[in-house]
């Protein structure tokens, strides 16, 4: 294989840039770059050298295989991170023979060929590279430290065992085996059953840390929506006005919310549309709020009617009035605080349902494998007799699992999950 080779800190000027290079020839291209290899893993400071002209001085690394992020021996450079510094080590390294820039995401997928990472791990990996509020970085980590591969392993054992005991009855048919292995069994299975539901359950909510939580803010026009919206944000993200149906779309704004992701809705102001751009706008509005994960619902007056029918889950506010009665002022600030604490508490309270489990992809392995499982266990009541048939549903179960942390049937999802990685990792 080619060595590779990639500036893995962002693009522009900066304090210092990492260039990483890995493969057969990462030993001798940095001896050629900067003389005798260092120590494993210890950083030595080094003039980096192309034909006797001095590139830069620069902290060099050195991981030799198998111990290394790819498996593979790695050199790492930390050089000024000047454009013209890097742009001239990087031009070193392309004259190199044998020796080429990497794909995007090639490091990692050679982590994952040489089996330094399983591929729930490289999906954690992207995410914790994606990560803007702490709740994802909290997800992505677990994730990418092995957590999720760790769960799948204990089941695969359980089952390991189940499928051996469900086929020594098949090897003993025609003597009498010394113990029923069917208890046994059933509880094994039950418990893997009751693990996968759990965790294929929780796979919603993750999408949700991942990709952020909505929420709607909901009322008839001029209660204060898009105001409470630019209070919330900090900036003026929406048009304020006192005409009625000034607010025509979904407006929608991202926000860190005590370490949560959220995206706050401010939608059209609910009444008889007096056009037909505002009924479209009304529509949408009860579209989005229908699918969202909270509602704030605002009223003008403690006696008003709700202009929509109510969830268990709603946050219903009177919006103060020049009179200063009502729930929260979005022009004072008063009331706002409290608000946030009961948005933050309802969603942090969603986020407690998340497990490791947190891509669609892992949610289908699970339910293939749990569906597997159910026929075995229902064949194991109904019918223990065929047992070659309980053993190759279990088996089956064991293939779904292996395929959620990449070691079979995965090679059709590496190109879409490696185009999410940057160059350089």
């Amino acid at each position: 294989m080619d060595t590779i080779f990639a500036l893995s800190t962002a693009r522009g000027k900066a304090g210092v840039a990492v260039i990483r290079i890995s493969g057969t020839r990462a030993g001798p291209v940095l001896s050629k770059l900067a003389g005798p290899l260092p120590k494993p893993r210890q950083a030595s400071l080094r003039f980096l050298k192309s034909d006797d002209e001095v590139l830069d001085e620069a902290l060099v690394l050195w991981f030799p295989s198998p111990d290394s992020f790819t498996g593979e021996d790695i050199a790492e450079l930390h050089v000024h991170g000047s454009t013209a510094t890097v742009n001239a080590v990087l031009e070193t390294l392309g004259n190199e023979p044998g020796c080429r820039i990497a794909d995007a995401g090639e490091f990692t997928r050679r982590a994952l060929e040489n089996d330094r990472l399983d591929l729930a791990q490289v999906e954690g990996l992207s995410d914790l590279v994606e990560a803007e509020t702490e709740a994802q970085r909290r997800q992505a980590l677990r994730v990418f430290s092995g957590a999720l591969g760790d769960r799948a392993e204990i089941w695969r054992k359980d089952l390991i065992r189940a499928a051996a005991l469900i086929e020594a009855t098949i090897d003993f048919a025609d003597e009498e085996v010394p113990v029923d292995v069917t208890p046994e069994v059933r509880d094994l299975l039950a418990k893997v059953r009751a693990d996968l539901a759990r965790e294929a359950d929780g796979v919603a909510v993750a999408e949700r840390i991942r990709d952020g939580f909505e929420v709607a803010i909901l009322g008839p026009p001029n209660v204060g929506k898009s105001t409470l919206l630019n209070a919330l944000a900090g900036r003026e993200a929406a048009i304020t006005s006192s005409v009625a149906g000034t607010t025509r779309d979904v407006i929608e704004v991202r926000m860190d919310l005590r370490g949560l992701p959220v995206t706050m809705l401010d939608t059209a102001g609910l009444r008889d549309a007096g056009d037909e751009i505002e009924a479209i706008g009304i529509e949408r509005a009860l579209t989005r709020a229908e699918n969202a994960d909270l509602r704030i619902v605002l009223r003008a007056s403690a006696d008003e009617k709700p202009a929509v029918d109510l969830r268990e889950d709603d946050i219903v506010l009177v919006s103060k009035n020049d009179q200063g009665l009502g729930d929260f002022s979005a022009l004072t600030g008063d009331g706002l605080e409290d608000l946030v604490d009961r948005v933050a508490r309802h969603l942090e309270s969603r986020a407690s349902g998340a497990g490791f489990a947190i891509r669609e992809r892992h949610r289908r392995a699970l339910l293939e494998a749990n569906d597997a499982l159910g026929i075995a266990a229902d064949q194991l009541e109904i019918a223990p007799e065929l047992a070659e048939l309980i053993a190759e549903d279990v088996r089956r179960a064991i293939r779904a699992l292996d395929a959620l942390v990449g070691r079979v049937d995965v090679e059709d999802l590496l190109d879409d999950i490696f185009a999410n990685f940057c160059i350089g990792k």
